[in-house]
């Protein structure tokens, strides 16, 4: 029987996912396939869960805007999900619950942080509170990093998320550029630089010579941000890591199979990236 799973966002049409876990789907000789749902507005998920409900769907992915939207969606969240009240992966367990995970955290943390030495030492900033916001403040305090700052044009957003993360600290907007050498960690977790979209109105200048700087955004493969970084020899990573690790996980929790990440894969993706 033929496995349908698919991907649901708005904008959608830039993702990967269909090529990553359609890849995965025929190494491992599994009849399924992977689609993309383009959702418009919030009125559509509860249409999107029951045909998950009925089995017509076997699992989705979520993306923006809908990772906070399809908590209440769903019957319950564990794990990551739980703390972070974001998900990004859906399925029917078997006791037909519909369960929402978070596989967003482990993809940045098996992508970027675990090669972070003394964490415990390093000051990391967040920009944006969108998202894939909670899950880069959780992913960070699992890799040992004490002192976490955000900033986001909306300032409520960074409020709603210091009161779900106590120790988290608050930079104003317009004055990150002159905060940004105090930090050790970068992570640009807004929409900024993504293919059609502006880029930060500021150059990342100064900032600390052993800078590590992490972009969720993986198309394209270099920002104007992250490239300008690079010039500077700034050590800089894109997302398309974080992206294949948390379809990773996402493809062991729908299909009981740990999918390898090889070079085949790599190139497949990058060339859809060109």
């Amino acid at each position: 029987m033929n496995k349908k799973f698919g991907i649901i966002g708005n904008p959608i049409k830039h993702s990967l996912s269909p090529i990553l876990h359609n890849y995965w789907f025929k190494k491992y000789k599994i009849d399924a396939n992977y689609s993309i749902f383009e959702v418009k507005n919030e009125n559509e998920l509860p249409g999107i869960i029951a045909q998950i409900r009925n089995k017509e769907l076997s699992g989705i992915n979520v993306t923006l805007p809908y990772k906070q939207k399809i908590v209440s969606h769903v019957d319950t969240i564990i794990n990551d999900a739980e703390i972070t009240s974001s998900v990004n992966t859906v399925y029917l367990d078997s006791k037909e619950t519909i369960i929402g995970e978070n596989t967003d955290v482990f993809g940045l943390q098996a992508a970027y942080l675990k090669e972070i030495d003394n964490a415990s030492q390093k000051k990391a900033l967040i920009i944006g509170a969108g998202g894939v916001s909670p899950s880069v403040i959780l992913s960070l305090q699992k890799s040992g990093v004490q002192e976490i700052s955000i900033t986001n044009r909306t300032r409520e957003k960074c409020i709603f998320l210091k009161n779900k993360f106590n120790n988290l600290k608050i930079i104003e907007w317009d004055k990150l550029q002159q905060e940004l050498k105090k930090f050790d960690i970068i992570i640009n977790a807004t929409s900024l630089g993504l293919k059609g979209s502006k880029d930060f109105n500021f150059k990342f200048d100064p900032t600390k010579s052993n800078l590590i700087y992490i972009d969720t955004i993986y198309n394209p493969l270099e920002t104007k941000t992250l490239k300008y970084l690079k010039k500077m020899d700034i050590k800089v990573f894109n997302g398309l890591n974080m992206f294949i690790y948390q379809g990773q996980k996402a493809f062991y929790l729908w299909n009981k199979i740990n999918p390898e990440i090889d070079d085949k894969l790599i190139e497949l993706l990058v060339t859809n990236l060109k």
